[in-house]
């Protein structure tokens, strides 16, 4: 009996082996193969890949390169520096080519038609990818960003009254109050002799502050640890997912178990409050609905937890105010070194409020100031790529996209196409937001579809408010000292800051 017992057990060890190879090998050689077969039949090629690493030496060898010296002037022609593998491939293969990260095959596409097809269609059926999942794990987690299928529908339903309605307008009067205490804050400074401001540094503080009193109820002065640590780990995991390493190291952990201990500390507190009597619920934020929603017993096979909580809340302190900060800093830099703009945007906001402060009621019409954001996101998107991967077979347009495939939309690129704006693209005109009608597609900073930026109106009425405040009290111009290098650390930053020197508006004026 025992040989028996003994055979049996030698045949299911080996029956494993056997599948762990064989899913190792379709993982590592079989799926890619086929998905480079099928893309062929379709006409759709690219650069060779090498062995398990595929394009990522070639990628990282021509960003290196193009990034390696600042611009001489501020030149918004910044697709070659950013994505030069993008401009090199494109010119070799045509609009559609398929390249290789790692082992995972990614499709570029920039036909417009086909990109609205693939964002509106067919979102439940494709998403992030596994390396992209892993490449952030220690970074945001399973958060909204990063899910998938059915758990990112219900994680969307429970976040979205967040950003929604009055709710969405209620945090009108948090926006107003920590951006008087920016201003004051420049003020002070300027009283003392300062003339020149890292404007990027003041920004990222203030929509810092905003995020963390609207949405998880507690100041910068609390959560300024955690937006530290977040962009600790935002540097590292970037650094770390150019090599194809799957961001693990011991700094890393190290800096992840801090950032949720320091949340933990906010999550217990108002988990204490509530079992202590001093409140009826966690809160109407967006942690209260969090925990709200972990006492529920949900079918479906999905339900939160505290893991799950300290993901979206890593996700919403990360995306709640470095898009923004980074759509107000550019947006900064390109009226400082646009003068007239400048000008028309502030006699609009003092035509509109009328020296009051901005309210909901006023951002509707400031169609200036709207356009120019809307200018600013199209030259510095946050993020350069929007990728997807089809989780099913997908039929786009004339092309077979086979289940595997990432399809990678480089939206700087669709952004400056002179195909889709014109000849002037790269060039700094808001007048051509004054028609909002344009090609679906072609202008996607928040993505679109049903998968688009759920904080987008939240990230728009901040930067109207904001921009509004701050060029009715200053005039800006950029300093001497600016030095122009757009760089990519998940999202497009400048490399050294922008410095503008700043005087007071008469209020006379």
């Amino acid at each position: 009996m025992a040989a028996v017992a003994l055979t049996i057990l030698l045949v299911i060890f080996l029956g494993l082996l056997v599948r762990i190879a064989y899913d190792t090998l379709s993982c590592y050689w079989l799926t890619p193969r086929r998905i480079k077969k099928i893309m062929e039949k379709q006409g759709v090629r690219g650069p060779k890949p090498r062995f398990l690493i595929g394009n990522i030496l070639d990628m990282a060898s021509l960003v290196s390169k193009s990034t390696s010296q600042d611009m001489h002037t501020i030149d918004h022609d910044i697709v070659g520096r950013l994505l030069p593998h993008y401009l090199a491939w494109s010119k070799i293969y045509g609009k559609r080519f398929i390249y290789w990260n790692g082992i995972e095959p990614r499709m570029c596409l920039t036909e417009t038609e086909l990109i609205k097809e693939l964002l509106s269609k067919y979102s439940t059926i494709s998403g992030k990818s596994w390396l992209q999942q892993q490449g952030s794990k220690h970074f945001i987690g399973r958060g909204l960003l990063m899910a998938n299928g059915d758990d990112w529908y219900h994680q969307r339903h429970i976040v979205a009254p967040a950003f929604m309605g009055d709710k969405l307008k209620s945090y009108a009067g948090y926006m107003v109050e920590c951006t008087k205490k920016m201003l004051h804050s420049l003020q002070t400074e300027m009283d003392s002799g300062q003339g020149e401001f890292e404007i990027s540094e003041y920004m990222t503080r203030l929509t810092a502050d905003i995020i963390s009193r609207t949405e998880f109820d507690s100041s910068y002065e609390k959560g300024k640890q955690i937006f530290r640590l977040l962009t600790l780990l935002q540097k590292q995991c970037a650094q770390a997912s150019k090599h194809l390493c799957v961001p693990g190291s011991r700094e890393i952990k190290s800096l992840k178990m801090e950032v949720e201990r320091l949340l933990m500390e906010i999550i217990q507190s108002r988990k204490d409050c509530v079992e202590i009597g001093r409140n009826n619920s966690y809160g109407n934020d967006l942690l209260g609905m969090l925990l709200n929603e972990m006492q529920k017993k949900r079918g479906n096979g999905f339900s939160f937890n505290l893991q799950l909580i300290m993901d979206e809340c890593k996700t919403f302190f990360f995306a709640g105010h470095e898009t923004t900060a980074l759509l107000l800093t550019w947006t900064v830099m390109l009226l400082a070194s646009n003068p007239s703009w400048q000008e028309k945007v502030r006699a609009e906001v003092k035509q509109v409020c009328n020296g009051e402060t901005p309210s909901v009621d006023h951002l509707s019409k400031l169609a200036m100031l709207n356009m120019v954001i809307n200018e600013s996101l199209r030259l510095y998107p946050p993020a350069t790529v929007l990728p997807r991967m089809a989780f099913e077979d997908i039929k786009l347009g004339d092309l077979h996209i086979p289940k595997g495939l990432s399809v990678w939309i480089p939206v700087l690129a669709i952004h400056h196409s002179k195909e889709l704006w014109g000849k002037d693209a790269n060039e700094f005109d808001p007048e051509r937001f004054a028609s909002k009608s344009f090609t679906p597609g072609r202008f996607i900073p928040f993505a679109a579809g049903p998968r688009n930026c759920i904080g987008q109106s939240f990230a728009i009425m901040e930067a109207k408010i904001i921009l509004a405040m701050l060029i009715s009290r200053f005039s800006f111009t950029i300093s001497p000292s600016y030095r122009h290098a757009p760089v990519i650390v998940l999202t497009i930053k400048p490399k050294y800051g922008v410095q503008v020197c700043l005087k007071p508006i008469d209020p006379g004026n």
